[in-house]
């Protein structure tokens, strides 16, 4: 039984590693008489998650790069992603070319949906959780896609054969995307049913609780961008509402490897050692010899602090000094870097000491080779986020958002929440207060662009100063030249 199913397993996993599908057999597309058992579908399960994950750094990348987050110095390392930042987005200058592969990872999840539901289970309601899963997982890649490019192919079934002629489709406009990301969160709310359970009770795998999660935000989007209005805000806020179980911590128990399994993280990304480490370590702290001689902003040295990764994305100045209220316990998001050994507090734009700042948020922990390991498990959908996506869809609805807007900052400032308390103003108000709070909130966890889109209005354009209300065709990306000539069926994003 054991090499049954560890061949199952090695299948799913070669399966998986391919990422051009335009060119792969029918034999490695659907392994031929793969879906025969429950070991099966549970090897595929396993198999979604193992390549969901390899998505997280291009998700991250799209719902965070192209904000007023970063920009900042990088110690002496060159900064990555320089034009994405800066919005230079053009038919020539394309990111995440070829739909960033999602559709090679749609193909599994289709394949799933597809031939799941026929094998027999000796408990169905595993059976019907696990496609509960998988249904939430195609909504939440079609959401991201449709936030992405806007109008994008559909494409439900898995490719069973390779014939290009089929495999061409145009792109299916944003309304009928939206209405596919809908249709598979009320599928795998059917499935779930009243199961509120999280799978082998951790919350790296989906559950009821991340599709209502998802469900709020994707109907906001509708809601906002779309135009969907009261009737999409009314159905965020019930989904919302909907969900239990989970809580806000203690701050000093959101983050570190300690903490992951915390009552906050609703859905989170997993990483353990000997399987897949994180990419804020490569990517967010620096070199041991970059710190060498600097001190924090409170004068401390801190030639023994343990770093061996890159500075790739640097805080910008407006982030660091929205996150400088020392009565915030968020403002330890940042630790800071100076050349001299002077107090730094409060932060100051354009101070030639500044070096630059590692994101304390997801620092690993220190490993028995005395080196910095990046092993945090990195939520998608975290308690504070429900709470403020609350807030969000009643001030749409012009309902008073204080009580949830206040229990984050009231989490936040702990003793000192007395005199920071937010009071409810004007819609317009409300929604720059909730902007500023989730910014406080999620730096780092890829919400801060879908964030400014979904708000809807100019907020996007009045707060990320690379772009301009007259270039406000690039809220999507193009799509390359290679694409377009590739399928005839295709056509460039408008705009470009």
């Amino acid at each position: 039984m054991k090499i049954k199913l560890y061949t199952i397993l090695f299948l799913v996993t070669a399966l998986f590693s391919a990422c051009d599908l335009e060119l792969k057999p029918e034999s490695e597309l659907t392994y031929n008489g793969f879906w025969e058992s429950e070991e099966a579908v549970r090897a595929a399960h396993t198999g979604i998650y193992a390549s969901y994950r390899n998505y997280t750094f291009t998700q991250w990348q799209m719902g965070e790069v192209r904000s007023d987050v970063w920009g900042g110095n990088t110690f002496a390392n060159s900064p990555n992603d320089i034009d994405l930042i800066a919005n230079n987005i053009s038919s020539t200058l394309v990111f995440f070319s070829n739909w960033s592969n999602f559709y090679g990872l749609l193909h599994y999840v289709n394949d799933f949906i597809k031939n799941a539901p026929s094998v027999e289970f000796d408990d169905e309601a595993e059976k019907n959780h696990m496609l509960g899963q998988v249904y939430g997982i195609r909504a939440q890649i079609y959401y991201t896609m449709l936030k992405a490019w806007g109008d994008v192919p559909i494409n439900t079934e898995p490719l069973l054969e390779v014939n290009l002629e089929e495999l061409k489709k145009p792109r299916s406009p944003k309304e009928e995307v939206m209405q596919q990301v809908k249709a598979d969160i009320a599928k795998s709310l059917e499935y779930f049913g009243n199961d509120n359970s999280l799978w082998n009770e951790r919350s790296v795998y989906w559950s009821k609780a991340a599709t209502l999660a998802l469900k709020g935000d994707a109907y906001l989007w509708s809601g906002n961008v779309l135009g969907g209005g009261t009737a999409d805000f009314t159905e965020a806020k019930e989904a919302l509402s909907q969900i239990a179980g989970f809580n806000l911590v203690k701050y000093s128990e959101l983050w570190g490897q300690n903490n992951e399994e915390n009552n906050e993280f609703i859905f989170s990304i997993d990483y353990q050692q000997d399987q897949a480490g994180n990419f804020y370590g490569n990517l967010f702290t620096t070199r041991q010899n970059d710190v060498a001689g600097l001190y924090d902003d409170k004068a401390n040295p801190m030639s023994e602090f343990v770093v061996n990764g890159l500075s790739r994305y640097g805080a910008s100045d407006k982030t660091l000094l929205l996150l400088d209220d020392t009565l915030d316990q968020r403002r330890n998001t940042f630790i800071r870097f100076y050349s001299d050994s002077a107090l730094h507090i409060p932060y100051q734009a354009n101070d030639p000491n500044y070096q630059g700042a590692v994101l304390n948020k997801f620092l690993g922990i220190i490993g028995e080779d005395g080196s910095r390991l990046s092993f945090n498990n990195v939520p998608l959908y975290r308690y504070a986020d429900v709470l403020l996506l609350l807030a969000e869809a009643k001030n749409n609805l012009n309902e008073d958002p204080s009580a949830e807007i206040n229990a984050v900052r009231a989490r936040a400032y702990g003793e000192n929440f007395a005199g920071n308390e937010f009071t409810n103003g004007s819609k317009e108000q409300n929604t720059k207060a909730i902007l500023d709070e989730r910014y406080k909130e999620f730096v780092g966890e890829g919400k801060r662009w879908w964030d400014l889109v979904r708000a809807g209005g100019s907020y996007v354009f009045d707060e990320v100063e690379s772009l301009d209300a007259s270039e406000a065709y690039k809220i999507y990306y193009s799509i390359s030249e290679s694409m377009l000539a590739n399928d005839s069926e295709l056509t460039q994003t408008e705009g470009y």
